[in-house]
């Protein structure tokens, strides 16, 4: 595909997507909640955009396909098995945002701090997002240098793409925070899921149809449609990649945050199902690519250049091939400033403490940490590690390791702080040791025994010591909102 072609149209979304950012200013105001929570206004179906541009990142159009096209339709399962779980969503959302509202929380780590009484714990969860999370960011950064790399021939570089990312991602983030992150996000998702669908069914078509692409895939490649496969979704590794997958909308604190900013529970509930939508289509749509990529491609270097070779390819035409190369760009750019954002306002705001600066001295902090994420989020990317579904997934069995602390937050009044900080670091310790030694305990991986592990510890820990004076208040507070919302 021709440079020229490339840098146009990246252009061309530049300035669309800056006029966007740009009209997103009006109303600002200049609190923590207005730059990070878009002041807890947002409505139902730019939440539901919004979210769903966050979560469905680089990993989906490049990573989910990539995974297809090595693995087979086994990824399909793993990321129906992550959908269900944004079932959570229906149960903790009302929760998140009940008590949002009433204490004024800007964080997830702020939420558990003030529920167990310790600044420790907000800490502990801020440091473990930052550990696991900034990985995160640098699977969107790669994403775009594999496309722009692979569409272009290698006459754009990898690290180019990688820059350009990071550039627009710091860019939108600090016009006007969430609020054009919000809208941008929007626009993005509007234009990813409408683009890669038509593109995705033309591609098919070029391949003779439904038909003849599955008559192939069973011929060529009969291993890609039954379950293990080629191994790569043995039982073992399925579970390992699943389990953390499923707790992603609450152990993932750029999604969880986003629990605190609608404006009513009713724009909470179009927000889900607005994203339930969505992300059905783009499932599908993904692992289609990926299927697609194998019959035409089938011997690729890298399984992560699957969905860049196929737009490249004589299969799409270029203009159409473009159109796709910005809405996965869109889709990454959507997610590291979603995660810029939130680690910018966990810094700020939870290792801060809030009693040592005003608002705008927290917000001014912010501000200066999001491209220092960025900027070592851009040096992890460099490195091209793995996968970028595995990646995306070793982070997310990281962060779960939050996750009883979060349940017991709003169901166990015996939860303390002592388990929540024993949980959150011993597990996210452990998890981190076997990544970085290769050590699997039992043969299994980190993803299947880090949140079990982080279970057990909560519940060991909570027992042996005493639970924070005010826990049934925060947990009352939540609970009768969430009875009203039904």
């Amino acid at each position: 595909m021709s440079e020229l072609l490339i840098w146009s149209a990246v252009a061309l979304y530049l300035v669309v997507s800056l006029v966007v950012a740009w009209r997103s200013r009006q109303g600002q105001g200049t609190g923590m909640a207005d730059y990070f929570l878009g002041n807890r206004q947002m409505g139902g179906m730019v939440s539901a955009l919004s979210y769903s541009a966050t979560t469905y990142s680089a990993f989906m159009m490049v990573g989910l396909a990539g995974l297809t096209y090595a693995g087979g339709v086994g990824a399909l399962g793993f990321e129906i098995l992550y959908f269900a779980g944004v079932s959570l969503v229906a149960i903790f959302g009302p929760r998140f945002w009940a008590v949002g509202r009433h204490f004024g929380f800007v964080t997830p780590g702020e939420m558990l701090g003030h529920r167990y009484e310790s600044r420790g714990v907000a800490v502990a969860v801020t440091l473990t997002s930052c550990l696991f999370l900034i990985p995160y960011a640098s699977v969107q950064l790669a994403g775009v240098g594999y496309l722009l790399s692979g569409m272009s021939g290698g006459a754009v570089s990898f690290t180019t793409g990688v820059v350009v990312a990071t550039l627009l991602a710091i860019l939108f983030s600090r016009i006007a925070g969430m609020r054009s992150v919000a809208w941008t996000d929007s626009l993005q998702a509007l234009f990813m899921i409408v683009a890669s669908t038509l593109v995705a069914l033309l591609v098919v078509h070029e391949l003779g149809g439904f038909g003849v692409l599955f008559d192939r895939l069973a011929r060529e490649h009969p291993q890609s449609l039954v379950v293990p496969g080629n191994g790569v979704f043995s039982l073992i590794n399925f579970l390992g990649l699943t389990l953390p997958w499923f707790f992603f909308s609450l152990s993932n604190p750029q999604v969880s945050q986003r629990l605190f900013m609608p404006k009513d529970l009713s724009a909470m509930r179009r927000m889900l199902l607005g994203f339930l939508v969505f992300g059905f289509i783009y499932t599908l749509v993904s692992v289609l690519w990926g299927f697609s990529a194998l019959v035409a491609f089938p011997s690729l270097e890298s399984a992560d250049l699957a969905t860049p070779t196929l737009l490249a390819s004589s299969h799409v035409p270029p203009v159409l091939g473009v159109i796709v190369m910005v809405g996965i760009l869109a889709a990454a750019v959507s997610t590291i400033d979603s995660i810029m954002l939130t680690l910018a306002s966990m810094i700020a705001r939870d290792l801060r403490s809030s009693s040592k600066g005003s608002e705008q001295a927290q917000l001014k902090l912010g501000k200066w940490v999001m491209p220092v994420i960025a900027l070592i989020a851009l040096g992890f990317a460099e490195l091209r590690l793995d996968l970028i579904a595995v990646l995306s997934v070793a982070s997310s069995s990281g962060l779960v390791v939050a996750v009883p602390a979060i349940v017991g937050a709003f169901f166990w009044r015996r939860g303390t702080a002592t388990g929540a900080l024993v949980s959150i670091v011993g597990a996210g310790a452990l998890v981190l040791a076997s990544f970085v030694t290769g050590i699997k305990p039992l043969g299994l991986p980190a993803g299947l025994w880090g949140l079990p592990m982080a279970t057990i510890l909560y519940l060991g820990a909570s027992l042996v010591t005493r639970p924070p004076r005010d826990g049934a208040r925060f947990m009352q507070i939540a609970n009768r909102q969430h009875s009203r919302s039904r």
